[in-house]
């Protein structure tokens, strides 16, 4: 056996006998009247839930899927804004055996029906506004359940019936679901990831990858059971789900959860409920400074870098870290007392491995840019895998465990890391990661292209939208450029999720090449200058 094997056998055995469940168990028994959820919607009044009551919606709703068919290892579509509802589906799918299903909202029927395809989902549960969108898209699936409400807000125009829905109020049943085998190597949950492909791809996490995405986070933020977090991020997606709700489950604090950001609620919301620390992205920064800055019971916020003249601005602590829906958590990370230069991400998180590899393969030189991969146990400190993906799985993993995450990161003399640049073709659009080849994929099928290329623009905002340079084939030529730049955007808007639709067409008669003929996209991105306002 290979030292790599001796350690992954040891790494895996981390969570043995533990599961999900246990760790909201472990809270219900020890400290069953401690506040675990506040609700703060932008209408209507606050709701709170002690881990008891937590837990026991989570068992209604449970035992409410078994009565109707669920099975141990079953795929459920959770396709919900931040709200109460999907915490307690998330945890009643844990409870049943089932694997959550978490999707972006803003998602259109397209994906829904690729994501259906893909885990054999046997039920969805959703919100009025989407739920004919799911109920059309996700064929086959045994039922759907909907909500009362659009994340706090009422919906008047549909309700459950109106799509042949289980009300989610009805949802539950009358007991309690059988406690399952421990098992910490049973499937949890899936988020779609963008990737370098033409559509995203469905990274599979255990339930040791939930409890280790719960424990690492809260080691590194050095959580506390009086602590309070902000979560206003996305619930669909990591950084909320995993940095925030589970390591706060872990470290057995309170989450007060908001459908979305609002910069005129925040610092009310924050006081009101003594929040101690928040996951912020640049936006959230962005729109703040445009307000008064008030007293705060703040110790940090958590972000894409160390940034302390942010910091001092907001007369708070700043973490700097990086961390993918494969890595589950933090894979390099600043310290709060020692939170490095202006713009690091920090340094390599103990619990992982990293290199910076050139082009070549060989190790890259405090200095140079080079590809980040990281190595950890796969199914406890990296994602399980690619869910029915065997050559995307084949690709992101060499021979001795290392996974290739696609990102661009700088070591200085000292070791601090910055990130550079995305590999393969990647844009940031917000808080979304975005492959340019699904959308060129998407406008190549208009039938009006010969050739087309998706850059990022830099935004003052959003940090990058997409654009396209196109080459028209000859009906594309037959248009003007606004009737082209019509169809190719509607086309956009009818299969993508709108942050993948892109801002802007511009008409080429070529385009520009490397050296291996292919299209020279750094030259692309030179052309367009940042949008500022």
């Amino acid at each position: 056996m290979t030292l790599k094997q001796d350690i992954d056998t040891s790494g895996e055995r981390a969570f043995d006998g533990l599961d999900v469940p246990w760790l909201l168990e472990e809270w219900v028994e020890r400290d069953p009247d401690k506040v675990c959820l506040i609700w703060s919607p932008f209408s209507g009044v606050e709701q709170s839930w002690t881990y008891r009551d937590l837990h026991r919606d989570a068992q209604r709703v449970a035992a409410g899927l078994h009565e109707r068919g669920v099975k141990p290892g079953d795929f459920i579509i959770l396709h919900l804004d931040n709200s109460p509802e999907f915490i307690v589906s998330w945890f009643a799918c844990a409870l049943v055996g089932a694997v959550a299903v978490s999707t972006n909202t803003r998602s259109v029927a397209r994906d829904l029906e690729y994501f259906t395809k893909v885990t054999e989902a046997v039920c969805a549960i959703t919100q009025p506004k989407f739920s004919r969108l799911v109920s059309d898209a996700c064929r086959g699936l045994k039922f759907l359940s909907v909500t009362a409400h659009d994340a706090g807000e009422p919906n008047a125009e549909v309700s459950a019936a109106d799509v042949g829905a289980v009300p989610f109020a009805e949802l539950a049943g009358d007991g309690t679901v059988s406690a399952l085998p421990r098992d910490s190597q049973r499937n949890l949950s899936v988020q779609f990831t963008s990737g370098t492909t033409s559509r995203p791809k469905a990274v599979l996490w255990t339930h040791a990858n939930g409890l280790w995405a719960g424990r690492i986070s809260a080691v590194h933020m050095r959580l506390r059971r009086d602590d309070v977090t902000l979560i206003y991020m996305p619930l669909f997606h990591t950084n909320a789900q995993g940095y925030s709700m589970l390591a706060t489950l872990w470290s057995g604090g309170t989450m007060v959860v908001q459908p979305k950001f609002s910069a005129s609620r925040f610092w009310d919301t924050c006081q009101r409920h003594g929040v101690t620390w928040v996951s912020m992205i640049p936006f959230g920064y962005k729109a703040l400074m445009q307000q008064p800055v008030p007293d705060h019971s703040m110790r940090f916020w958590g972000g894409p870098a160390s940034l302390p003249a942010i910091g001092a601005h907001f007369n708070v602590d700043t973490i700097g870290w990086w961390g993918m829906t494969e890595t589950l958590t933090q894979g390099i990370v600043t310290d709060v007392d020692h939170p490095g230069p202006q713009g690091t991400l920090g340094r390599v998180a103990p619990e992982y491995q990293i290199q910076l590899r050139r082009e070549d393969g060989s190790l890259a030189r405090p200095g140079e840019k080079g590809l980040l991969f990281i190595r950890g146990v796969r199914g406890v400190s990296l994602f399980k895998e690619y869910y029915r993906n065997p050559e995307a799985n084949e690709k992101a993993f060499d021979d001795e465990g290392w996974f290739e995450t696609g990102d661009i990161v700088r070591a200085d003399e000292d070791g601090w890391l910055y990130f550079s640049d995305r590999d393969k073709d990647m844009l940031k659009v917000g808080a979304e990661n975005v492959a340019a080849s699904e959308i060129e994929t998407v406008i190549m099928q208009t039938g009006l292209v010969d050739e087309c290329a998706v850059v990022a623009q830099k935004h003052h905002m959003l940090d990058e939208v997409p654009v396209v340079f196109v080459i028209c084939n000859e009906p594309g030529a037959a248009l003007s450029e606004d009737e082209i730049t019509v169809r190719i955007i509607e086309h956009c808007k009818a299969n993508l999720a709108d942050f993948k639709v892109v801002t802007a067409v511009h008409l080429v008669d070529e385009l520009p090449r490397s050296t291996l003929e292919k299209i020279a996209k750094n030259e692309l991105r030179a052309r367009l200058p940042a949008i500022e306002a």
